[in-house]
């Protein structure tokens, strides 16, 4: 079965700045958001990462990239046709907001070890399907509120 997303953004649904991000995907058709903490993107992640970090991705399964954290965040901007001044605002603002997070979450993990494009690795290509099985869209189709 071929998935009607071949982008998928990995996102924590309590983070205002990822809410956001997810947000700005409304208007490309073929984006999916799934919650950082969905079992199906917890096997993704560790299938690329060999664990399960904890920040925003992007996934394009036809570039095969693993954008993460700011890379992330700054791929998202581009994709979304954001102006450069708000994606400059976006990339000097992102490790404030992680480390924020940090803070109010009380996790002494850390928080966006990665902040890169990564290729997709063939484990976790294989489970791109089930994590676009569980992605929920993002489209607004022109017309809809």
């Amino acid at each position: 079965m071929t998935s009607q997303f071949t982008g998928i953004l990995i996102y924590d649904g309590d983070c205002p700045f990822c809410s956001a991000a997810s947000t700005a995907m409304r208007q490309l058709e073929g984006v999916g958001v799934v919650p950082w903490d969905d079992p199906a993107a917890q096997d993704f992640l560790t299938a690329q990462f060999d664990e399960a970090p904890f920040a925003l991705f992007f996934v394009d399964s036809e570039t095969e990239t693993v954008w993460a954290g700011r890379a992330a965040a700054t791929e998202l901007c581009e994709r979304a046709g954001m102006p450069v001044l708000v994606q400059d605002i976006v990339d000097e603002s992102y490790e404030r907001v992680a480390d924020a997070i940090q803070s109010v979450t009380g996790t002494d993990r850390e928080i966006d070890p990665y902040h890169d494009a990564y290729p997709l690795s063939d484990d976790a290509a294989a489970l791109f399907d089930d994590l676009a099985a569980n992605a929920d869209r993002t489209h607004m189709p022109t017309g809809s509120s």
